[in-house]
């Protein structure tokens, strides 16, 4: 029993050397010290800038929400709404023509020919068979034939602009190839 006896007490004395005081104490020393002798750099905050009121030196003109000022402006646009309108009433005092109602990517031409010397398109709308002319309508946004050739047809249309105004544009129906 004597050798187990004796390994007994070298574990304990290992044990007890292991509990008594170690290397831990230098680093938590030298951790306080370098704690002590760090200080922050903090950059001070600048002071705020002194508010300097501005004396309003435009009171002779005109001020921004008089009745006045509202008054010019409703003259200008109603002005504008008048030369705007001018391009549009003459289409709105018109009979409309049946292709009027049908809108333009669901016509398509499909041939031309030339009659009483005149050239005339065939339009295809709804598996029917259309004569369209020089001047007459068709599409929804008042759209007139102003060129007939053999592979198109050229309409002015007129039409509201993102503003509310109304512009003429121009459109086109190309000759389809094949069944439609």
């Amino acid at each position: 029993m004597k050798p187990v006896g004796l390994l007994f007490t070298m574990i304990l004395c290992c044990t007890l050397y292991g509990c008594g005081s170690s290397s831990e104490d230098e680093i938590r020393q030298w951790m306080i010290e370098e704690r002590n002798q760090t200080k922050p750099k903090v950059t001070p905050i600048p002071a705020p800038k002194q508010f300097k009121p501005e004396a309003y030196s435009n009171a002779a003109v005109l001020e921004p929400f008089s009745n006045q000022k509202l008054t010019q402006a409703l003259k200008r646009d109603s002005a504008q709404v008048a030369s705007n309108g001018a391009l549009v009433a003459p289409e709105l005092a018109r009979r409309k023509e049946p292709l009027e109602s049908f809108p333009l990517d669901s016509m398509a031409l499909v041939g031309s020919i030339i009659k009483a010397g005149q050239p005339v398109a065939l339009l295809k709308v709804d598996n029917l068979l259309y004569q369209v002319k020089l001047g007459s309508y068709l599409g929804l946004n008042f759209g007139r034939v102003m060129k007939i050739s053999e592979t198109e047809v050229t309409l002015r249309e007129v039409v509201q602009d993102a503003v509310g105004e109304w512009i003429e544009r121009v459109a086109t129906l190309q000759l389809q190839e094949g069944p439609k």
